[in-house]
């Protein structure tokens, strides 16, 4: 008889969501993380008594009642409401596009000049893409100048993508960007979702009450001594790198990572909100995260006489660093399709997350695939 009912590789939110719902159904886990500490990418790490995403900002938002009720019984979450602020040569426009982006752009103030402007620029793209015999968008570029025009696209959008790809917008999909959202309101909310929020004392919190009754140990790397831990389990649930669980048999994967460069500063109140994107080519980093604000709103940000903040830096991932962003690019899904056929065949392996299915994944569909899934 094996000593586990489950081996669970990874203690992110995948891994760690997974344990709870085994533990609470009465089966023997062991969660195994190669980190010195749990939690994935949601670690976050205290500074001068503010909470650091030490791996990105998150944002939990989701519409989903039973997802927002699951996590808030864990650990209540407070109402962040996310509201980015681009800033473009020292001009500030608020994201998503709405009525304030479009007044600071072109200084309409009704939703019909907005809507008229944003037709006018399309228009002008669309003909000038006839003209060449172009009918569809071929990248990422021609997808963004039909959707929002060659204002928005060249100062909001092309150096930040860029940036954040390490590719000129010419050399992207175009079905990167689908859709941007254009909203014809006075709202800065980025969300749509009808639940946000940051969970109250940090990240930790909720990944310490997941794993809570559930033995772990990090600093263990599954494959520094794979024979041994894929004997311990009956299941493995495996949410690292799927190229590497087959030892990149057909290749590796390419990925996208964040270099973070984190600065405390003597002053409580940096740029007065947490995220602020800066859409230029000629900047380095692709935006500044002032973590404060996360969970501290008003009068509140003032008790705290400093501030920390994160410069973030996009890079190609490389042995040795955290790989954040799955490149989705034609390639890239031809090869993902090869490992994922590997896996389907497996019996003893549960693959999940963004790592193990190559898909960037949100925060809340992480937690809602989890609870739908058979123990």
């Amino acid at each position: 008889m094996k000593q586990y009912d489950y081996l669970i590789v990874g203690a992110g939110l995948y891994g760690a969501t997974f344990a709870y719902r085994a533990h609470q159904a009465g089966k023997r886990c062991l969660v195994i993380d190669k980190r010195p500490q749990v939690g994935g990418n949601l670690y976050c790490e205290e500074v001068e008594g503010i909470h650091v995403h030490k791996y990105g900002a998150h944002i939990f938002h989701t519409s989903n009642k039973q997802v927002w009720d699951f996590v808030n019984a864990i650990v209540p979450f407070n109402r962040y409401t996310n509201s980015p602020v681009a800033n473009y040569k020292g001009a500030l426009y608020n994201l998503p596009f709405n009525m304030n982006t479009f007044y600071q752009m072109w200084g309409v103030k009704t939703p019909a000049e907005a809507e008229a402007k944003l037709e006018e620029q399309r228009r002008e793209v669309k003909e000038a893409m006839a003209a060449s015999g172009v009918e569809a968008p071929r990248n990422l570029e021609e997808q963004a100048l039909t959707l929002v025009g060659r204002d928005i696209y060249e100062r909001l959008v092309k150096g930040y993508t860029e940036k954040q790809w390490g590719r000129k917008c010419t050399e992207l999909p175009a079905f990167i960007i689908k859709r941007l959202p254009v909203r014809m309101v006075f709202d800065n909310n980025y969300f749509n979702d009808a639940y946000q929020g940051i969970p109250i004392g940090g990240y930790n919190r909720l990944i310490d009450g997941l794993l809570e009754g559930v033995e772990v140990l990090t600093s263990t790397d599954f494959f520094a001594n794979r024979a041994h831990w894929e004997g311990v389990a009956e299941k493995i649930l495996f949410t690292g790198k799927i190229d590497e669980f087959y030892d990149y048999r057909f290749g590796a994967l390419e990925y996208r990572t964040v270099r973070f460069e984190e600065e405390t500063l003597d002053t409580p109140n940096y740029q007065g909100n947490a995220v602020v994107n800066y859409t230029e080519a000629e900047v380095p980093y692709t935006r500044i995260i002032e973590h404060k604000h996360f969970e501290h709103f008003g009068a509140a940000v003032y008790e705290l006489p400093k501030t920390v903040i994160s410069r973030e830096y996009s890079t190609e991932w490389q042995a040795g660093s955290e790989p954040f962003y799955p490149v989705n690019d034609a390639r890239n899904t031809a090869l993902y399709e090869r490992y994922r056929a590997l896996a389907e065949g497996e019996t003893r392996v549960v693959f999940g997350g963004r790592l193990a299915e190559y898909k960037y994944y949100d925060m809340a569909p992480i937690v809602e695939r989890v609870l739908q899934m058979d123990l």
